[in-house]
């Protein structure tokens, strides 16, 4: 583990562990203006501490995008969107102007406020069109709180959102209804926050000293030195992704989960059970007024601000389902702003998952395992078909070799992303005889045959059937 790495994360989790206890504090406030206000300052210290000069580039790119979105309300959330896509081309590549490249935290930041002024673009967009619409019919529309706040925002109220400490290093996204809920509904006075803070961190201490261990044992750096490559086995070689892979779960699942519990013991996205909360969306039922007068008496949850599943992604058997629980956020931006709104529906897929990877980055090393699914996932279809069984002992067998599959494409295509590097990537694989992708086709090509064969033989019984039934017909 570098140096450089250990500091990057010594500095994530001291700002993780001070902003869960600034929550403590941050909750009890009950003035709307002093909170969001003292919630700013605290982020914009956070900000200047760890991006210093160049949280430059931080405010910049904010104040461009408020001018956006006020002077173009109609298409504000294109332009926004080409916007910030750009600068963080151009950041990603500003050392070719002579600047320093962005610090890990700095760009990080960045990163998060793409995804909260792009979103707050679309939603602001949204809450226009749908009033310029009704205006065109002629009919009377009446907003909700959240709806008027949207169109009428200042730029101080993008600053807040923007701004505000929750969230702010390494997320959850969370739309900028979730962020007026929380001023103006009375939900985070009465969640049990402590409780659910505990219950959240309990494993994070077991997560860290394996991360720490593991790190120790077996290096990333290590893949990049001579005696690796010389002095270490193929299967050695080969077996290497998965401890890699290990580490940066470890590494991500504390890091996802400190950031979750900023916004728990704030109270942050505390909505009740019977609203049917949903991941980075928030409550799927209307908040009636029943509800908010029976607030001290209802049941909270944290889905809205719930980034990962660890149980789920770590034990479910398919890659398709651990994708739906990594990240969810940050899935669910994609989803809503990507996926759904992409023109061509055959080629939403593709296009969802090059914006991800173009937001992780330039490296070749985040397309190489962001667009990696593209073609281990048809195999993984195709397996599904072809591999049930009625005996729950058979099933079992098919479904522990589906989950090694999936976390053997998980640390192979995984290694890409940490390497980053085209020349590490491919110095690597090719140590490995490309080994997982020539290993992928063969498995393709060998559950394709025996799906078509499957196929056959199933039309083939439907045939004899429907012959049978002509025969029964003919002698009665």
């Amino acid at each position: 583990m570098s140096t450089e790495l250990r500091h990057d994360d010594l500095i994530y989790g001291i700002v993780l562990l001070l902003g869960i206890g600034f929550g403590h504090f941050y909750r009890k406030i009950r003035d709307i203006s002093n909170k969001k206000l003292i919630g700013t300052i605290y982020g914009l210290s956070i900000i200047l501490f760890t991006s210093k000069l160049q949280s430059f580039h931080i405010f910049i790119t904010f104040f461009i995008s408020c001018i956006i979105i006020k002077v173009n309300e109609r298409k504000c959330h294109l332009i926004v969107f080409w916007f910030m896509m750009g600068y963080l081309l151009f950041l990603r590549n500003v050392t070719w102007f002579g600047l320093s490249a962005m610090v890990g935290h700095a760009n990080m930041i960045q990163m998060i406020m793409t995804l909260k002024i792009i979103g707050f673009a679309f939603e602001k967009n949204t809450v226009v069109t749908k009033v310029r619409d009704a205006e065109k019919k002629g009919e009377k529309i009446e907003l909700n709180g959240y709806e008027r706040a949207l169109k009428e925002s200042t730029t101080f109220e993008i600053f807040h959102y923007c701004f505000n400490y929750i969230g702010l290093v390494t997320g959850p996204y969370y739309t900028y209804k979730t962020f007026y809920d929380f001023f103006h509904l009375p939900f985070s006075k009465y969640v049990d926050y402590w409780k659910s803070t505990l219950e959240r961190l309990k494993y994070v201490p077991i997560y860290v000293v394996l991360f720490l261990t593991a790190s120790y044992i077996w290096p990333l750096e290590y893949a990049s030195t001579n005696e690796f490559y010389e002095s270490r086995s193929f299967l050695y070689r080969l077996f290497f992704v998965w401890p890699t892979f290990f580490i940066f779960r470890m590494r991500i699942y504390s890091g996802i989960i400190l950031a979750e519990c900023v916004c728990i013991s704030a109270g942050f996205g505390a909505y009740p059970k019977q609203l049917n909360t949903k991941c980075g969306h928030g409550p799927s039922e209307e908040i009636t007024k029943e509800i908010i007068e029976r607030a001290d008496k209802l049941e909270y949850e944290f889905k809205t601000i719930e980034n990962v599943d660890v149980k789920s992604v770590e034990t479910c058997y398919t890659f398709r389902e651990a994708m739906k629980h990594w990240n969810k956020c940050i899935q669910y931006w994609l989803a809503m702003y990507i996926y759904k709104r992409f023109p061509n529906k055959k080629y939403r897929v593709i296009a969802t998952m090059l914006v991800s990877s173009y937001w992780h980055g330039v490296h070749a090393g985040y397309y190489f395992c962001i667009l990696g699914p593209i073609f281990y996932l048809p195999i993984e279809d195709l397996y599904l078909k072809l591999f049930k069984s009625e005996y729950p002992q058979i099933q079992q067998i098919y479904n522990v070799c589906l989950w090694i599959l999936k976390f053997f494409a998980f640390s192979y295509l995984g290694t890409a992303f940490l390497l980053k590097d085209v020349k590490k990537i491919w110095f690597y694989y090719s140590s490995v005889y490309h080994f997982g992708y020539i290993f992928w086709a063969i498995l393709f090509i060998i559950c394709l045959v025996l799906w078509t064969q499957k196929k056959r033989a199933i039309k083939r019984a439907e045939k004899k059937i429907e012959a049978a039934i002509a025969e029964d017909k003919k002698e009665n």
